[in-house]
């Protein structure tokens, strides 16, 4: 009797359909329960919160929302750096405008929606897909190293209680290999060939690789000074102070970005913020700051995006630049 290849076709798709299903609802649940989570701790907490929202001078306010807006608007010279060395150059109003308007993918859970939607809009502009792609994945990369570095400063308040969060500097070791061109070009053109696009036309350049991770640096020390502001503005230690938020913010970051499954590291990142102001501030102050930083993270994402397309869409045709 002769099997119907119909049926054999479909049994197959119908499983993965079903799995499929079975993911996406798991996913949602998962958000679900972390938002839940931190309304309840939000909730609890409101009397501490409130109280410290209210204590917040308007000050520190404006001068840790201009630190967020200086600290993201780096974002964009990271990933045109990279481009370039990769052998396309970009303006650098196109690239803000590719890398700053497709970074709100993040606020979607999922792990590739902001590299994919940079890479649509890349197109725009000339750049193929691939190279984008590319570009978005070794700037987040060199990116992910430099808040590893620059987590070393709350490296003192993580030995004393909080050795949970050692997991995260799993990835420094492999990280710092790869700031050598050699290797960080070999490991992109191997994952370039599996698949199936012609690996890099040459290899990447030192002096690209240092400037992107500068300016990684620079981009944590900018939101650890964001931070550093609010908390100093209620008691927090001055230059002590300081050193922690720069760790401890570059640390949430990188947590945030490996927990890929929250829209933006929601969640994630609030309770490594929590962890480490609390050394210094009441839990419910601590939660509070850490609301603020993420309204102002979100107000920042929007703004700089808004202007960003709006600046892509008014400008004037001219020529691109020649080749790097």
């Amino acid at each position: 009797m002769i099997a119907d290849p119909t049926l054999t076709e479909t049994a197959p798709k119908t499983a993965g359909n079903k799995r499929a299903v079975v993911i996406t609802w798991l996913r949602r649940i998962l958000v679900i329960a972390v938002l839940a989570a931190a309304a309840y701790q939000l909730v609890v907490q409101w009397p501490d919160v409130s109280r410290t929202l209210a204590s917040l001078p308007w000050p520190s306010v404006v001068l840790s929302f201009l630190a967020v807006l200086a600290g993201l608007c780096l974002g964009p010279p990271m990933w045109r750096t990279v481009l370039r060395d990769l052998g396309t150059p970009v303006r650098i109003r196109d690239a803000s405008m590719i890398y700053l308007v497709g970074q709100l993918g993040k606020y979607i859970p999922g792990s590739v929606w902001a590299f994919l939607l940079q890479m649509e809009l890349a197109k725009t502009v000339g750049v193929t897909r691939v190279r984008a792609f590319t570009a978005s994945v070794v700037a987040a990369g060199l990116g992910i190293v430099a808040s590893l570095i620059a987590g070393f400063l709350a490296m003192p308040v993580i030995l004393d209680g909080h050795q949970e969060y050692l997991w995260i500097f799993i990835l420094l070791p492999l990280g710092l290999v790869l700031l050598h061109p050699r290797p960080l070009t070999w490991i992109v053109s191997r994952a370039l060939t599996l698949l199936r696009r012609a690996p890099l036309p040459h290899p990447l350049t030192a002096a690209a690789i240092f400037k992107t991770l500068g300016l990684g640096l620079a981009t944590f020390v900018l939101l650890g000074v964001h931070l550093w502001l609010l908390a100093d503005s209620l008691g927090s230690p001055g230059l002590g102070g300081l050193m922690l938020c720069i760790g401890a913010m570059s640390l949430a970051m990188t947590a945030g970005l490996l927990a890929f499954f929250l829209p933006s590291g929601l969640g994630a990142r609030e309770v490594v913020l929590v962890a480490a102001l609390s050394t210094t501030l009441p839990a419910g102050s601590a939660l509070a700051l850490a609301v603020v930083s993420r309204v102002m993270f979100t107000v920042v994402d929007l703004a700089l995006a808004g202007g960003a397309a709006l600046a892509a869409r008014n400008r004037k045709p001219d020529p691109m630049p020649g080749p790097a």
